[in-house]
């Protein structure tokens, strides 16, 4: 039996939490937590990396999904698929690969309802 480290196990539940999220949305709600995905991605951007640590960028994400959860906004879910998007993309992480599929679907589901709201 395969023992998986805590923190790919805290990140994946993290990961499921944040995916359920987006596919229980309504199209609106679809619809900002895609904004805030794009918000989240246009600030981790402008942050460099700490001698290849993408902390800074997962700490700025957090402040900003701990604001929106506050509000019960579900725009929380962009920063945080956000700052787990930055944590696996070190690629240090027990799983890292299988993280990173999972990721590429909650992010392409965006870009699918994304679509079909504007339509």
């Amino acid at each position: 039996m395969t023992v998986i480290p805590d923190e790919t196990a805290e990140l994946l539940e993290t990961l499921i939490f944040t995916i359920r999220m987006i596919v229980e949305s309504s199209a609106r709600d679809k619809q900002r937590i895609t904004n805030a995905y794009r918000d989240a991605r246009s600030l981790v951007a402008t942050l460099d990396l700490d001698g290849g640590s993408a902390r800074p960028r997962i700490l700025a994400c957090l402040e900003y999904f701990n604001s929106y959860k506050d509000d019960d906004d579900v725009a929380a879910a962009g920063w945080m698929l956000t700052a787990i998007q930055e944590r696996v993309a070190e690629r240090n992480l027990y799983g890292w690969q299988k993280l990173q599929e999972i990721i590429d679907a909650a992010v392409h589901e965006l870009h699918l309802s994304e679509k079909a709201f504007l339509h």
